[in-house]
Protein backbone atom coordinates (compact mmCIF):
# COMPACT_ATOMS: atom_id res chain seq x y z
CA UNK A 1 0.00 0.00 0.00
CA UNK A 2 2.86 2.38 0.87
CA UNK A 3 4.50 1.62 -2.47
CA UNK A 4 1.23 2.35 -4.27
CA UNK A 5 0.82 5.70 -2.46
CA UNK A 6 4.42 6.64 -3.29
CA UNK A 7 3.83 5.81 -6.96
CA UNK A 8 0.76 8.06 -7.05
CA UNK A 9 2.71 10.83 -5.24
CA UNK A 10 5.74 10.67 -7.53
CA UNK A 11 5.61 9.62 -11.20
CA UNK A 12 7.47 6.42 -12.01
CA UNK A 13 9.20 8.28 -14.83
CA UNK A 14 9.20 11.58 -16.72
CA UNK A 15 8.82 11.97 -20.47
CA UNK A 16 11.32 14.47 -21.91
CA UNK A 17 10.10 16.02 -25.16
CA UNK A 18 13.39 17.68 -26.17
CA UNK A 19 13.07 20.89 -28.19
CA UNK A 20 9.31 21.29 -27.88
CA UNK A 21 8.02 22.91 -31.07
CA UNK A 22 11.07 21.85 -33.06
CA UNK A 23 10.50 18.09 -33.04
CA UNK A 24 10.88 17.89 -36.82
CA UNK A 25 14.42 19.28 -36.47
CA UNK A 26 15.58 16.85 -33.77
CA UNK A 27 17.63 14.72 -36.15
CA UNK A 28 19.23 17.80 -37.69
CA UNK A 29 19.95 19.32 -34.26
CA UNK A 30 21.59 16.09 -33.12
CA UNK A 31 24.44 16.58 -35.61
CA UNK A 32 25.96 19.76 -34.07
CA UNK A 33 25.16 18.47 -30.57
CA UNK A 34 27.02 15.22 -31.23
CA UNK A 35 29.99 16.89 -32.92
CA UNK A 36 30.31 19.51 -30.17
CA UNK A 37 30.08 16.86 -27.45
CA UNK A 38 32.81 14.74 -29.06
CA UNK A 39 34.97 17.87 -29.39
CA UNK A 40 34.37 18.68 -25.69
CA UNK A 41 35.33 15.15 -24.63
CA UNK A 42 38.50 15.07 -26.74
CA UNK A 43 39.60 18.61 -25.83
CA UNK A 44 39.08 18.31 -22.09
CA UNK A 45 40.52 14.78 -21.78
CA UNK A 46 43.57 15.90 -23.77
CA UNK A 47 44.02 18.96 -21.55
CA UNK A 48 43.76 16.89 -18.35
CA UNK A 49 46.16 14.24 -19.74
CA UNK A 50 48.80 16.82 -20.72
CA UNK A 51 48.62 18.65 -17.39
CA UNK A 52 48.81 15.40 -15.39
CA UNK A 53 51.68 13.91 -17.43
CA UNK A 54 53.84 17.05 -17.77
CA UNK A 55 55.52 17.86 -14.44
CA UNK A 56 56.34 21.38 -15.63
CA UNK A 57 52.58 22.05 -15.73
CA UNK A 58 52.06 21.12 -12.08
CA UNK A 59 51.58 24.77 -11.22
CA UNK A 60 48.50 26.47 -9.71
CA UNK A 61 47.27 28.08 -12.93
CA UNK A 62 47.40 24.81 -14.88
CA UNK A 63 45.95 22.76 -12.03
CA UNK A 64 42.98 25.16 -12.02
CA UNK A 65 42.64 24.56 -15.77
CA UNK A 66 42.60 20.80 -15.12
CA UNK A 67 39.84 21.28 -12.50
CA UNK A 68 37.90 23.40 -14.99
CA UNK A 69 38.23 20.63 -17.58
CA UNK A 70 36.87 18.05 -15.10
CA UNK A 71 33.92 20.35 -14.31
CA UNK A 72 33.30 20.82 -18.06
CA UNK A 73 33.24 17.07 -18.60
CA UNK A 74 30.75 16.64 -15.75
CA UNK A 75 28.60 19.50 -17.02
CA UNK A 76 28.32 18.26 -20.61
CA UNK A 77 28.17 14.53 -19.81
CA UNK A 78 25.32 14.99 -17.34
CA UNK A 79 23.02 16.39 -20.04
CA UNK A 80 24.14 15.86 -23.64
CA UNK A 81 23.93 12.01 -23.85
CA UNK A 82 20.28 12.11 -22.77
CA UNK A 83 19.56 14.96 -25.19
CA UNK A 84 21.04 12.90 -28.03
CA UNK A 85 18.93 9.87 -27.08
CA UNK A 86 15.84 12.11 -27.29
CA UNK A 87 16.88 13.57 -30.65
CA UNK A 88 17.50 10.07 -32.03
CA UNK A 89 14.23 8.76 -30.53
CA UNK A 90 16.13 6.10 -28.57
CA UNK A 91 14.68 6.93 -25.17
CA UNK A 92 12.62 9.89 -24.05
CA UNK A 93 11.79 8.46 -20.62
CA UNK A 94 13.81 8.98 -17.47
CA UNK A 95 12.91 7.54 -14.07
CA UNK A 96 11.99 9.89 -11.24
CA UNK A 97 15.15 9.15 -9.23
CA UNK A 98 17.37 9.24 -12.33
CA UNK A 99 15.87 12.65 -13.12
CA UNK A 100 16.74 13.94 -9.63
CA UNK A 101 20.25 12.50 -10.00
CA UNK A 102 20.74 14.22 -13.35
CA UNK A 103 19.47 17.51 -11.91
CA UNK A 104 21.79 17.19 -8.91
CA UNK A 105 24.97 16.58 -10.92
CA UNK A 106 24.09 19.13 -13.61
CA UNK A 107 23.65 21.97 -11.13
CA UNK A 108 26.51 20.76 -8.90
CA UNK A 109 28.96 20.84 -11.81
CA UNK A 110 27.71 24.31 -12.81
CA UNK A 111 28.29 25.66 -9.28
CA UNK A 112 31.66 23.90 -9.06
CA UNK A 113 32.74 25.44 -12.38
CA UNK A 114 31.63 28.88 -11.22
CA UNK A 115 33.72 28.42 -8.05
CA UNK A 116 36.76 27.40 -10.11
CA UNK A 117 36.34 30.44 -12.38
CA UNK A 118 36.31 32.64 -9.26
CA UNK A 119 39.52 30.97 -8.05
CA UNK A 120 41.08 31.58 -11.48
CA UNK A 121 40.17 35.27 -11.31
CA UNK A 122 41.77 35.50 -7.86
CA UNK A 123 44.82 33.64 -9.22
CA UNK A 124 45.25 36.28 -11.94
CA UNK A 125 44.67 39.09 -9.43
CA UNK A 126 47.44 37.86 -7.11
CA UNK A 127 49.80 37.07 -10.02
CA UNK A 128 49.47 40.58 -11.51
CA UNK A 129 48.80 42.80 -8.48
CA UNK A 130 50.84 40.95 -5.81
CA UNK A 131 53.39 38.81 -7.70
CA UNK A 132 55.74 38.47 -4.71
CA UNK A 133 52.98 36.79 -2.68
CA UNK A 134 51.87 34.42 -5.43
CA UNK A 135 53.99 31.41 -4.47
CA UNK A 136 53.01 31.67 -0.82
CA UNK A 137 49.27 32.04 -1.52
CA UNK A 138 48.81 29.57 -4.37
CA UNK A 139 50.40 26.36 -3.14
CA UNK A 140 49.56 22.77 -4.12
CA UNK A 141 47.68 22.32 -0.83
CA UNK A 142 45.66 25.45 -1.63
CA UNK A 143 44.75 23.96 -5.02
CA UNK A 144 43.49 20.81 -3.30
CA UNK A 145 41.37 22.97 -0.98
CA UNK A 146 39.93 24.88 -3.96
CA UNK A 147 38.89 21.62 -5.62
CA UNK A 148 37.28 20.30 -2.43
CA UNK A 149 35.58 23.65 -1.79
CA UNK A 150 34.09 23.66 -5.32
CA UNK A 151 32.58 20.20 -4.82
CA UNK A 152 31.44 20.88 -1.24
CA UNK A 153 29.80 24.17 -2.23
CA UNK A 154 27.89 22.56 -5.08
CA UNK A 155 26.81 19.68 -2.84
CA UNK A 156 25.59 21.98 -0.04
CA UNK A 157 23.60 24.13 -2.46
CA UNK A 158 22.00 21.25 -4.38
CA UNK A 159 21.36 18.65 -1.69
CA UNK A 160 18.29 20.47 -0.25
CA UNK A 161 16.65 20.63 -3.70
CA UNK A 162 16.27 16.83 -3.67
CA UNK A 163 14.06 17.06 -0.57
CA UNK A 164 12.27 20.15 -1.88
CA UNK A 165 11.22 18.14 -4.95
CA UNK A 166 10.47 14.87 -3.13
CA UNK A 167 7.94 16.63 -0.90
CA UNK A 168 5.85 17.65 -3.94
CA UNK A 169 2.90 15.67 -5.36
CA UNK A 170 2.80 15.46 -9.17
CA UNK A 171 -0.75 14.12 -9.69
CA UNK A 172 0.30 12.09 -12.71
CA UNK A 173 2.03 15.01 -14.49
CA UNK A 174 5.10 13.57 -16.17
CA UNK A 175 5.63 15.33 -19.53
CA UNK A 176 8.55 17.78 -19.45
CA UNK A 177 9.26 19.95 -22.52
CA UNK A 178 13.04 19.87 -22.09
CA UNK A 179 16.14 17.85 -23.00
CA UNK A 180 17.26 17.29 -19.40
CA UNK A 181 15.97 17.54 -15.82
CA UNK A 182 16.50 20.80 -13.99
CA UNK A 183 15.15 22.02 -10.68
CA UNK A 184 12.40 24.41 -11.78
CA UNK A 185 11.46 22.29 -14.78
CA UNK A 186 10.62 19.41 -12.42
CA UNK A 187 8.97 21.66 -9.80
CA UNK A 188 6.60 23.22 -12.35
CA UNK A 189 5.05 19.78 -13.01
CA UNK A 190 3.89 19.55 -9.38
CA UNK A 191 0.24 20.08 -8.43
CA UNK A 192 1.11 21.98 -5.24
CA UNK A 193 2.55 25.30 -4.15
CA UNK A 194 6.17 25.57 -5.34
CA UNK A 195 6.93 28.98 -3.83
CA UNK A 196 9.64 27.48 -1.62
CA UNK A 197 11.34 25.94 -4.66
CA UNK A 198 11.15 29.22 -6.57
CA UNK A 199 12.63 31.30 -3.76
CA UNK A 200 15.30 28.72 -2.92
CA UNK A 201 16.36 28.57 -6.56
CA UNK A 202 16.39 32.36 -6.82
CA UNK A 203 18.37 32.78 -3.58
CA UNK A 204 20.98 30.14 -4.45
CA UNK A 205 21.46 31.61 -7.92
CA UNK A 206 22.12 35.05 -6.46
CA UNK A 207 24.28 33.75 -3.61
CA UNK A 208 26.46 31.32 -5.57
CA UNK A 209 27.11 32.27 -9.23
CA UNK A 210 25.70 35.75 -8.58
CA UNK A 211 28.24 36.48 -5.83
CA UNK A 212 30.95 34.86 -7.97
CA UNK A 213 30.28 37.29 -10.82
CA UNK A 214 30.51 40.28 -8.47
CA UNK A 215 33.80 39.08 -6.95
CA UNK A 216 35.21 38.23 -10.39
CA UNK A 217 34.23 41.73 -11.56
CA UNK A 218 36.00 43.30 -8.56
CA UNK A 219 39.11 41.18 -9.24
CA UNK A 220 39.26 42.25 -12.87
CA UNK A 221 38.62 45.88 -11.96
CA UNK A 222 41.67 45.78 -9.68
CA UNK A 223 43.68 43.95 -12.36
CA UNK A 224 42.84 46.57 -15.00
CA UNK A 225 43.79 49.36 -12.62
CA UNK A 226 47.14 47.68 -11.95
CA UNK A 227 47.73 47.00 -15.67
CA UNK A 228 47.20 50.62 -16.67
CA UNK A 229 49.73 51.69 -14.05
CA UNK A 230 52.47 49.60 -15.69
CA UNK A 231 55.04 51.75 -17.46
CA UNK A 232 55.92 49.17 -20.13
CA UNK A 233 53.52 48.73 -23.04
CA UNK A 234 54.72 45.15 -23.50
CA UNK A 235 53.91 44.37 -19.87
CA UNK A 236 50.46 45.90 -20.31
CA UNK A 237 49.77 43.81 -23.41
CA UNK A 238 51.04 40.63 -21.77
CA UNK A 239 48.87 41.14 -18.68
CA UNK A 240 45.83 42.06 -20.77
CA UNK A 241 46.36 39.03 -23.03
CA UNK A 242 46.56 36.72 -20.02
CA UNK A 243 43.21 37.98 -18.74
CA UNK A 244 41.40 38.23 -22.09
CA UNK A 245 41.06 34.44 -22.44
CA UNK A 246 39.50 34.24 -18.98
CA UNK A 247 37.11 37.09 -19.85
CA UNK A 248 35.96 35.23 -22.99
CA UNK A 249 35.29 32.08 -20.96
CA UNK A 250 33.31 34.07 -18.38
CA UNK A 251 31.09 35.65 -21.04
CA UNK A 252 30.41 32.25 -22.68
CA UNK A 253 29.62 30.61 -19.37
CA UNK A 254 27.54 33.18 -17.50
CA UNK A 255 25.67 35.01 -20.30
CA UNK A 256 23.53 32.11 -21.61
CA UNK A 257 23.21 30.65 -18.10
CA UNK A 258 21.72 33.79 -16.56
CA UNK A 259 19.65 34.56 -19.63
CA UNK A 260 18.19 31.06 -19.39
CA UNK A 261 17.60 31.44 -15.64
CA UNK A 262 15.75 34.76 -15.92
CA UNK A 263 13.73 33.86 -19.02
CA UNK A 264 12.50 30.72 -17.25
CA UNK A 265 11.16 32.82 -14.37
CA UNK A 266 10.27 36.16 -15.94
CA UNK A 267 10.55 35.92 -19.74
CA UNK A 268 7.11 34.49 -20.48
CA UNK A 269 7.14 36.08 -23.95
CA UNK A 270 10.33 34.21 -24.92
CA UNK A 271 9.50 31.11 -27.04
CA UNK A 272 10.02 27.92 -25.06
CA UNK A 273 12.36 26.36 -27.63
CA UNK A 274 14.62 29.43 -27.34
CA UNK A 275 14.88 28.92 -23.58
CA UNK A 276 15.68 25.21 -24.04
CA UNK A 277 18.31 26.04 -26.67
CA UNK A 278 19.98 28.53 -24.30
CA UNK A 279 19.78 26.05 -21.43
CA UNK A 280 21.70 23.55 -23.60
CA UNK A 281 24.09 26.21 -24.87
CA UNK A 282 25.71 26.90 -21.51
CA UNK A 283 25.99 23.14 -20.89
CA UNK A 284 27.80 22.51 -24.16
CA UNK A 285 29.53 25.64 -25.48
CA UNK A 286 31.97 26.33 -22.57
CA UNK A 287 33.19 22.69 -22.41
CA UNK A 288 33.92 22.87 -26.15
CA UNK A 289 35.65 26.26 -26.23
CA UNK A 290 37.45 26.38 -22.86
CA UNK A 291 40.29 23.98 -23.83
CA UNK A 292 40.68 25.71 -27.21
CA UNK A 293 40.78 29.25 -25.79
CA UNK A 294 43.17 28.50 -22.92
CA UNK A 295 45.49 26.40 -25.09
CA UNK A 296 45.65 28.97 -27.90
CA UNK A 297 46.18 31.90 -25.51
CA UNK A 298 48.94 30.22 -23.47
CA UNK A 299 52.10 29.56 -25.51
CA UNK A 300 53.72 27.31 -22.88
CA UNK A 301 50.61 25.12 -22.65
CA UNK A 302 50.19 25.16 -26.43
CA UNK A 303 53.76 23.89 -26.89
CA UNK A 304 53.24 21.08 -24.37
CA UNK A 305 50.01 19.98 -26.06
CA UNK A 306 51.77 20.04 -29.45
CA UNK A 307 54.62 17.90 -28.06
CA UNK A 308 52.18 15.32 -26.68
CA UNK A 309 50.28 15.16 -29.98
CA UNK A 310 53.52 14.81 -31.97
CA UNK A 311 54.74 11.99 -29.71
CA UNK A 312 51.37 10.24 -30.07
CA UNK A 313 51.56 10.56 -33.87
CA UNK A 314 55.02 8.98 -34.12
Amino acid sequence: MAALNQTSFWPVSFLLLGMAGLEDLHTLLSIPFCLLYITALLGNFLLIFVIVMERSLHQPMYLLLAMLAVADLMLSSSTVPKALSIFWSLSKEISFHACLTQMFFTHLSFIAESTILLAMAFDRYVAICHPLRYTTVFTLSMMAKVGLAAIARGFCVMFPTIFLLQRLPFCGHRVMPHTYCEHMGIARLACADISLNIWYGFATTLLSPGVDIVLIGVSYGLILRAVFKLSSKDAQLKAAGTCSSHACVLLMFYTPAFFSFFTLRFGHSVPHHVHILLANLYMLLPPVLNPIIYTMKNKFLRDKVSQVLLRAGQ
